[in-house]
């Protein structure tokens, strides 16, 4: 199993559903990103993105529980379903004001800095080395967040 699909499942083990966010399309995307022609290859990249970016928001979302963590993830996974680069950037031009409102909104610890620092580096990541490097240090971040300290704050 690759990096991209250990952190796929890795973000998404402690939702209820991770069927809903680790469909076979999303699981292959990066082998689908290896494999595509120079014409496919922007979109298939950016379906790479898309899905290590959710992963992040997801595992920040379970870090702090953040609603607008949430709420942009929701936005990623259905650019996630697009068929063409256009449409994925309409469906997040669509629903930029929920990335204003996650920026403004958001305080989070030393990890959800480390999270908020890979996932602006997954979205500015603009070459397949980059991308890897973004994977590989947001897995061993993930083997090692807490996710116990918000719930035991709670109680």
């Amino acid at each position: 199993m690759s990096a991209y699909e250990h952190l796929l499942r890795e973000a998404f083990s402690r939702v209820s559903e991770p069927g809903r966010y680790l469909a076979p399309t999303t699981l292959a995307a990066y082998t689908d990103f290896e494999r595509a022609s120079a014409k496919d290859l922007s979109f298939r990249f950016e379906r790479v993105r898309l899905a290590v970016a959710m992963s992040l928001l997801q595992l920040l979302a379970d870090l702090g529980d953040h609603d607008e963590s949430r709420q942009v993830l929701g936005v990623l996974h259905r650019a996630l379903g697009a068929r063409s680069t256009s449409e994925i950037d309409t469906i997040i031009q669509k629903d930029a004001k929920l990335f204003d409102k996650f920026y403004t909104n958001l305080y989070v610890n030393e990890e959800g800095e480390q999270l908020l620092h890979l996932f602006e580096r997954a979205l500015d990541a603009d070459s397949q080395p980059l991308m890897d490097d973004v994977i590989e240090e947001a897995l061993a971040l993930a083997r090692e967040l807490d996710f116990t300290a918000s719930d035991e704050d709670e109680e």
